[in-house]
Protein backbone atom coordinates (compact mmCIF):
# COMPACT_ATOMS: atom_id res chain seq x y z
CA UNK A 1 0.00 0.00 0.00
CA UNK A 2 1.08 3.56 -0.74
CA UNK A 3 0.20 6.52 1.46
CA UNK A 4 -0.46 9.93 -0.08
CA UNK A 5 -0.60 13.17 1.89
CA UNK A 6 -2.08 16.32 0.38
CA UNK A 7 -4.60 14.33 -1.64
CA UNK A 8 -6.93 17.33 -1.83
CA UNK A 9 -4.14 19.53 -3.24
CA UNK A 10 -2.80 20.18 -6.72
CA UNK A 11 -0.01 17.58 -6.71
CA UNK A 12 -1.15 15.03 -4.14
CA UNK A 13 -4.47 14.57 -5.93
CA UNK A 14 -2.62 13.66 -9.12
CA UNK A 15 -0.33 11.26 -7.26
CA UNK A 16 -3.26 9.45 -5.64
CA UNK A 17 -5.30 9.33 -8.86
CA UNK A 18 -2.34 8.04 -10.86
CA UNK A 19 -1.63 5.27 -8.37
CA UNK A 20 -5.29 4.21 -8.35
CA UNK A 21 -5.30 4.16 -12.14
CA UNK A 22 -2.33 1.81 -11.91
CA UNK A 23 -4.44 -0.52 -9.73
CA UNK A 24 -2.35 0.16 -6.64
CA UNK A 25 -3.65 0.11 -3.08
CA UNK A 26 -3.74 3.71 -1.87
CA UNK A 27 -4.39 5.31 1.50
CA UNK A 28 -4.96 9.06 1.45
CA UNK A 29 -4.34 11.23 4.50
CA UNK A 30 -6.96 13.95 4.93
CA UNK A 31 -7.90 16.21 7.83
CA UNK A 32 -11.62 15.44 7.92
CA UNK A 33 -13.99 12.63 6.86
CA UNK A 34 -15.68 14.96 4.37
CA UNK A 35 -12.42 15.45 2.47
CA UNK A 36 -12.02 11.69 2.16
CA UNK A 37 -15.48 10.92 0.77
CA UNK A 38 -14.52 11.35 -2.87
CA UNK A 39 -11.38 9.25 -2.48
CA UNK A 40 -13.24 6.47 -0.69
CA UNK A 41 -15.67 6.33 -3.61
CA UNK A 42 -12.68 5.93 -5.94
CA UNK A 43 -11.43 2.92 -3.99
CA UNK A 44 -8.84 4.49 -1.70
CA UNK A 45 -8.48 3.80 1.99
CA UNK A 46 -8.87 6.99 4.03
CA UNK A 47 -6.92 8.00 7.12
CA UNK A 48 -7.93 11.07 9.14
CA UNK A 49 -4.84 12.78 10.49
CA UNK A 50 -3.07 16.11 10.76
CA UNK A 51 0.54 16.22 9.61
CA UNK A 52 1.28 17.86 12.93
CA UNK A 53 0.04 14.81 14.86
CA UNK A 54 2.94 12.35 14.76
CA UNK A 55 1.00 9.53 16.43
CA UNK A 56 -1.94 9.78 14.05
CA UNK A 57 0.51 9.92 11.16
CA UNK A 58 2.37 6.86 12.38
CA UNK A 59 -0.95 5.01 12.52
CA UNK A 60 -1.73 6.13 8.96
CA UNK A 61 1.62 4.75 7.79
CA UNK A 62 1.05 1.28 9.23
CA UNK A 63 1.25 -1.39 6.55
CA UNK A 64 2.49 1.05 3.89
CA UNK A 65 5.60 0.40 1.83
CA UNK A 66 5.96 3.92 0.46
CA UNK A 67 4.42 7.34 0.52
CA UNK A 68 4.24 10.86 -0.89
CA UNK A 69 4.56 13.83 1.43
CA UNK A 70 4.85 17.58 1.25
CA UNK A 71 5.14 20.57 3.57
CA UNK A 72 1.89 22.52 3.14
CA UNK A 73 2.24 26.25 3.69
CA UNK A 74 0.76 28.22 6.57
CA UNK A 75 1.32 31.81 5.50
CA UNK A 76 -0.60 33.24 8.45
CA UNK A 77 1.94 31.83 10.92
CA UNK A 78 3.64 34.61 12.87
CA UNK A 79 6.94 32.73 12.63
CA UNK A 80 6.63 30.81 9.38
CA UNK A 81 9.86 28.79 9.38
CA UNK A 82 9.62 27.58 12.98
CA UNK A 83 5.95 26.75 12.43
CA UNK A 84 6.76 24.57 9.40
CA UNK A 85 9.75 23.01 11.15
CA UNK A 86 7.42 21.72 13.86
CA UNK A 87 5.30 20.05 11.18
CA UNK A 88 8.39 18.48 9.60
CA UNK A 89 9.51 17.20 13.00
CA UNK A 90 6.12 15.54 13.44
CA UNK A 91 6.37 13.90 10.03
CA UNK A 92 9.93 12.75 10.73
CA UNK A 93 8.88 11.14 14.02
CA UNK A 94 6.07 9.26 12.24
CA UNK A 95 8.34 8.07 9.42
CA UNK A 96 10.98 6.88 11.86
CA UNK A 97 8.58 4.99 14.12
CA UNK A 98 6.71 3.38 11.23
CA UNK A 99 9.81 2.16 9.41
CA UNK A 100 8.37 3.33 6.07
CA UNK A 101 10.42 1.72 3.30
CA UNK A 102 10.50 4.65 0.86
CA UNK A 103 9.54 8.32 1.15
CA UNK A 104 8.92 10.75 -1.72
CA UNK A 105 9.16 14.38 -0.63
CA UNK A 106 7.95 17.31 -2.69
CA UNK A 107 10.59 20.00 -2.36
CA UNK A 108 11.76 22.96 -4.44
CA UNK A 109 14.61 24.08 -6.58
CA UNK A 110 16.94 26.07 -4.35
CA UNK A 111 16.24 23.81 -1.36
CA UNK A 112 19.90 22.80 -1.27
CA UNK A 113 20.73 26.39 -0.28
CA UNK A 114 20.39 27.04 3.48
CA UNK A 115 19.77 30.81 3.40
CA UNK A 116 18.42 33.58 1.20
CA UNK A 117 15.57 31.60 -0.38
CA UNK A 118 12.56 32.73 1.65
CA UNK A 119 9.89 30.08 2.40
CA UNK A 120 11.98 27.52 0.51
CA UNK A 121 14.18 27.41 3.60
CA UNK A 122 11.49 25.27 5.23
CA UNK A 123 12.10 22.66 2.52
CA UNK A 124 15.86 22.80 3.07
CA UNK A 125 15.11 21.82 6.67
CA UNK A 126 12.67 19.12 5.54
CA UNK A 127 15.20 17.51 3.20
CA UNK A 128 17.75 17.25 5.98
CA UNK A 129 15.41 16.26 8.80
CA UNK A 130 13.54 13.59 6.85
CA UNK A 131 16.71 12.39 5.16
CA UNK A 132 18.11 11.61 8.58
CA UNK A 133 15.31 9.16 9.43
CA UNK A 134 13.98 7.81 6.11
CA UNK A 135 15.25 4.39 5.09
CA UNK A 136 15.12 5.41 1.42
CA UNK A 137 14.13 8.80 0.08
CA UNK A 138 13.40 10.48 -3.24
CA UNK A 139 13.41 14.29 -3.24
CA UNK A 140 11.35 15.89 -6.00
CA UNK A 141 12.46 19.52 -6.37
CA UNK A 142 9.88 21.45 -8.33
CA UNK A 143 10.40 24.86 -9.96
CA UNK A 144 7.91 27.73 -10.00
CA UNK A 145 4.35 26.42 -10.39
CA UNK A 146 2.57 27.63 -13.53
CA UNK A 147 -0.55 27.77 -11.35
CA UNK A 148 1.00 30.69 -9.43
CA UNK A 149 -0.20 32.90 -12.31
CA UNK A 150 -3.86 31.93 -11.92
CA UNK A 151 -4.77 34.81 -9.54
CA UNK A 152 -3.83 37.43 -12.17
CA UNK A 153 -5.89 35.97 -15.01
CA UNK A 154 -8.69 38.43 -14.34
CA UNK A 155 -6.33 41.42 -14.38
CA UNK A 156 -4.91 40.22 -17.68
CA UNK A 157 -8.36 39.74 -19.18
CA UNK A 158 -10.06 42.92 -17.94
CA UNK A 159 -7.17 45.39 -17.63
CA UNK A 160 -4.51 44.02 -19.95
CA UNK A 161 -1.89 43.91 -17.19
CA UNK A 162 0.15 41.12 -15.62
CA UNK A 163 1.33 42.14 -12.14
CA UNK A 164 4.68 40.53 -11.34
CA UNK A 165 7.39 40.80 -8.72
CA UNK A 166 9.76 39.18 -11.22
CA UNK A 167 11.48 41.32 -13.84
CA UNK A 168 9.63 41.22 -17.15
CA UNK A 169 12.43 39.45 -19.03
CA UNK A 170 13.58 37.15 -16.21
CA UNK A 171 13.23 33.60 -17.54
CA UNK A 172 12.77 30.89 -14.93
CA UNK A 173 11.71 27.27 -14.98
CA UNK A 174 7.98 26.72 -14.57
CA UNK A 175 5.99 23.52 -14.43
CA UNK A 176 2.35 22.49 -14.26
CA UNK A 177 1.19 20.83 -11.04
CA UNK A 178 -0.18 17.84 -12.95
CA UNK A 179 3.31 17.13 -14.33
CA UNK A 180 4.74 17.25 -10.81
CA UNK A 181 2.10 14.81 -9.58
CA UNK A 182 2.65 12.46 -12.51
CA UNK A 183 6.41 12.36 -12.03
CA UNK A 184 6.06 12.00 -8.25
CA UNK A 185 3.71 9.04 -8.70
CA UNK A 186 6.34 7.30 -10.82
CA UNK A 187 8.84 7.92 -8.01
CA UNK A 188 6.46 6.39 -5.46
CA UNK A 189 6.26 3.24 -7.58
CA UNK A 190 9.96 3.09 -8.42
CA UNK A 191 11.35 2.93 -4.86
CA UNK A 192 15.13 3.07 -5.41
CA UNK A 193 17.57 2.45 -2.58
CA UNK A 194 19.25 5.31 -0.75
CA UNK A 195 18.79 9.01 -1.49
CA UNK A 196 17.79 10.29 -4.93
CA UNK A 197 17.17 13.86 -6.09
CA UNK A 198 15.06 14.86 -9.09
CA UNK A 199 15.16 18.50 -10.19
CA UNK A 200 12.12 19.10 -12.37
CA UNK A 201 11.56 21.63 -15.11
CA UNK A 202 8.78 22.34 -17.57
CA UNK A 203 9.01 21.87 -21.34
CA UNK A 204 10.31 25.47 -21.63
CA UNK A 205 11.57 28.32 -19.47
CA UNK A 206 9.32 31.38 -19.34
CA UNK A 207 9.59 35.05 -18.38
CA UNK A 208 6.70 37.27 -17.21
CA UNK A 209 6.80 38.76 -20.72
CA UNK A 210 6.20 35.25 -22.08
CA UNK A 211 3.34 34.71 -19.63
CA UNK A 212 1.76 38.02 -20.69
CA UNK A 213 2.06 37.05 -24.34
CA UNK A 214 0.40 33.68 -23.75
CA UNK A 215 -2.47 35.27 -21.84
CA UNK A 216 -2.80 37.90 -24.54
CA UNK A 217 -3.20 35.17 -27.15
CA UNK A 218 -5.95 33.50 -25.15
CA UNK A 219 -7.80 36.73 -24.34
CA UNK A 220 -7.21 38.24 -27.81
CA UNK A 221 -5.82 41.46 -26.39
CA UNK A 222 -2.48 43.03 -25.57
CA UNK A 223 -1.28 42.17 -22.07
CA UNK A 224 1.68 44.03 -20.57
CA UNK A 225 3.76 43.16 -17.53
CA UNK A 226 3.30 45.51 -14.59
CA UNK A 227 6.59 45.07 -12.75
CA UNK A 228 6.21 45.66 -9.02
CA UNK A 229 9.33 46.51 -6.98
CA UNK A 230 10.48 44.20 -4.19
CA UNK A 231 9.62 46.95 -1.71
CA UNK A 232 5.97 46.31 -2.60
CA UNK A 233 6.03 42.62 -1.65
CA UNK A 234 5.44 42.96 2.09
CA UNK A 235 2.64 45.57 1.99
CA UNK A 236 0.94 43.74 -0.87
CA UNK A 237 1.01 40.34 0.74
CA UNK A 238 0.12 41.45 4.25
CA UNK A 239 -2.92 43.21 2.78
CA UNK A 240 -3.92 39.81 1.40
CA UNK A 241 -3.74 38.12 4.80
CA UNK A 242 -0.16 36.84 5.03
CA UNK A 243 1.76 37.46 8.22
CA UNK A 244 4.52 40.06 8.23
CA UNK A 245 7.06 37.28 8.65
CA UNK A 246 5.76 35.18 5.74
CA UNK A 247 5.55 38.25 3.50
CA UNK A 248 9.15 39.12 4.32
CA UNK A 249 10.20 35.62 3.31
CA UNK A 250 8.48 36.08 -0.06
CA UNK A 251 10.45 39.27 -0.60
CA UNK A 252 13.60 37.27 0.07
CA UNK A 253 12.45 34.56 -2.34
CA UNK A 254 11.76 36.95 -5.23
CA UNK A 255 15.18 38.52 -4.65
CA UNK A 256 16.61 35.00 -4.78
CA UNK A 257 15.11 34.45 -8.22
CA UNK A 258 16.45 37.78 -9.45
CA UNK A 259 20.01 37.16 -8.24
CA UNK A 260 20.07 33.50 -9.36
CA UNK A 261 20.38 32.21 -5.81
CA UNK A 262 17.33 30.02 -6.36
CA UNK A 263 18.34 27.63 -9.08
CA UNK A 264 19.22 23.99 -9.70
CA UNK A 265 21.90 22.24 -7.67
CA UNK A 266 22.91 19.84 -10.43
CA UNK A 267 25.44 17.56 -8.79
CA UNK A 268 24.16 14.43 -10.55
CA UNK A 269 20.45 15.01 -9.93
CA UNK A 270 18.00 13.68 -12.51
CA UNK A 271 16.38 16.42 -14.62
CA UNK A 272 13.01 15.23 -15.94
CA UNK A 273 10.92 17.76 -17.89
CA UNK A 274 7.17 18.15 -17.71
CA UNK A 275 4.98 17.89 -20.80
CA UNK A 276 2.38 20.63 -20.28
CA UNK A 277 3.18 23.97 -21.91
CA UNK A 278 2.18 27.28 -20.37
CA UNK A 279 -0.34 27.83 -23.16
CA UNK A 280 -1.98 24.48 -22.42
CA UNK A 281 -2.05 25.28 -18.70
CA UNK A 282 -3.65 28.70 -19.23
CA UNK A 283 -6.24 27.16 -21.54
CA UNK A 284 -7.21 24.69 -18.80
CA UNK A 285 -7.69 27.46 -16.23
CA UNK A 286 -9.70 30.01 -18.18
CA UNK A 287 -13.17 28.45 -17.90
CA UNK A 288 -13.34 27.62 -14.18
CA UNK A 289 -11.12 30.46 -12.99
CA UNK A 290 -12.90 33.30 -14.73
CA UNK A 291 -15.99 32.62 -12.63
CA UNK A 292 -14.18 33.25 -9.35
CA UNK A 293 -11.08 35.25 -10.26
CA UNK A 294 -10.30 38.56 -8.60
CA UNK A 295 -7.75 41.21 -9.44
CA UNK A 296 -5.03 40.10 -7.02
CA UNK A 297 -1.31 39.89 -7.49
CA UNK A 298 0.03 36.33 -7.77
CA UNK A 299 1.89 35.68 -4.53
CA UNK A 300 2.26 31.92 -4.32
CA UNK A 301 5.71 30.49 -4.69
CA UNK A 302 6.86 27.15 -5.90
CA UNK A 303 5.97 25.98 -2.41
CA UNK A 304 2.37 25.92 -3.56
CA UNK A 305 0.97 22.37 -3.46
Amino acid sequence: MFVVAGATGKTGSVVAATLLERKQAVRVIVTSPEKGTEWKAKGADVAIASLEDSQALANALKGATGGYFLVPPNYKALQYLSDRQRLVDSLAAAVESSGLRHLVLLSSIGAHVPTGTGPIRALHYAEGRLGAVARNMTIVRAPYFMENWMPVLSAARTQGILPSFLSARRKISMIAACDIGRIAAECVLDQPKGRRVLELSGPHEYSPDDVAAVMGEHFRRHVAVQHLPLSAVVPTLTSMGLSEDAAGLFEEMYAGFENNRITYEGNGACRPRGLVTLSEAVSSWIGPVMNVASDHTAVSSNTQR
